[in-house]
């Protein structure tokens, strides 16, 4: 089971091959904000400023409990029992950095809230208000940060790896996080931090390609985002390296000079200490060389720290945690394809 914020909100129930989208924008608002919260109480007056900002209706209280009936009815049924954690399990993890995790809720024992356990609705009323508790459910945005943080292991030794890796976290995006779930504060400060981690990933998916000697490949992409985002220098300054990498001197320079135009007309700035170091490097043919990388994080290229020596240890434990981030990726997509045959095999009556 995976709860998905990554795009517009939904839960995708891998086991019975479903995918269920909250169609009310209500529900959406209301699941958003649980998913951002989860394993947190989220009190009632909280969820009643989500839901219906400055006009809330005349009892507030009995329309949430009825949205929180309809979402219920929503929700797949809970899995089973798991068996009592050993003493190296952790608690569930969350969405969102710096949020509760498991029951969380600190509520007194025998006060009937009956925290515990996974075995009870993914969804539960706790004064003074609900939590909704993943057990062993995940979310999209958990598995984006796990293989955003497996690439910033890989980025010294094998930047290579590092773009691949990142390369599969940012495909998890389906569109604007929390797409369609309203304009409530929970949601709509959740989606803007996954937002600007969506940008940390892609600004580290450009320094560990220019590392790879991959400029080449992300000229395009940085064009289009430094369109987008044109006062996000990190993208002005990876552009012009990409530039530079692939022999398009005038080209970068040209990048330079619009930025600077552009900071000034904005801002009434000019570019950033990083900005003018890159152009300096440029004019002065100094520009960092493929695998040197750019910017601050980078580091040493391959090959250049202790034990990253061709054949070293260090080399070989990044391969082999790369060719990890590849199995474990193949293995979801076979249990993937391998429900969808079960279930046509199932739904025509074909199979032995």
């Amino acid at each position: 089971m995976e709860f998905r914020i990554l795009g517009a909100v939904q839960i995708h129930d891998e086991r019975a091959g479903v995918r269920i989208v909250p169609r009310g924008a209500k529900q959406r608002a209301l699941l958003g904000a649980l998913i951002v919260r989860a394993g947190q109480v989220v009190p009632s007056e909280r969820l009643v400023d989500e839901l219906w900002g400055a006009h809330p209706p005349a009892n507030a209280a009995n329309a949430l409990q009825a949205h929180v009936a309809r979402l219920r009815r929503l929700l797949p049924p809970p899995p089973a029992p798991a068996p009592a954690p050993g003493p190296l399990a952790g608690p569930a993890s969350v969405p969102l950095p710096g949020r509760g995790s498991g029951s969380g809720c600190g509520c007194a024992p025998g006060s009937g809230c009956g925290c515990g356990p996974s075995s009870r609705p993914w969804l539960e009323s706790c004064p003074p208000g609900y939590v909704l508790r993943l057990g062993p459910a995940t979310t999209d945005a958990q598995r984006f940060d796990r293989l955003a943080a497996r690439a910033g292991v890989l980025a010294a030794s094998a930047p290579g790896c590092a773009a691949d890796v990142l390369r599969q976290a940012l495909a998890l995006w389906r569109g604007p996080a929390l797409h369609g779930s309203g304009q409530g504060p929970l949601c709509s400060g959740g989606a803007a931090l996954l937002e600007e981690r969506r940008l940390l990933a892609l600004e580290s998916l450009f320094d560990a390609s220019l590392r790879a000697d991959r400029g080449a490949e992300i000229t395009g992409e940085l064009q289009e985002l430094v369109a987008v985002h044109p006062l996000r220098e990190r993208f002005q300054e990876q552009l012009m390296a990409a530039l530079e990498l692939c022999g398009r001197r005038a080209e970068a320079l040209g990048a330079y000079e619009r930025a600077r135009r552009r900071l000034a007309r904005e801002l009434g700035v000019g570019p950033g200490a990083v900005l003018r170091g890159r152009r300096e490097a440029i004019l002065h043919g100094t520009a960092p060389g493929p695998g040197t990388g750019t910017g601050p994080g980078s580091g040493s290229g391959p090959g250049t720290g202790p034990g990253m020596e061709e054949g070293g240890a260090g080399a070989v434990g990044a391969e082999l945690e790369c060719l990890r981030a590849h199995v474990e990726l193949l293995r979801r997509e076979q249990r993937e394809l391998s429900g969808r045959i079960a279930r046509l095999t199932a739904r025509h009556g074909w199979g032995p």
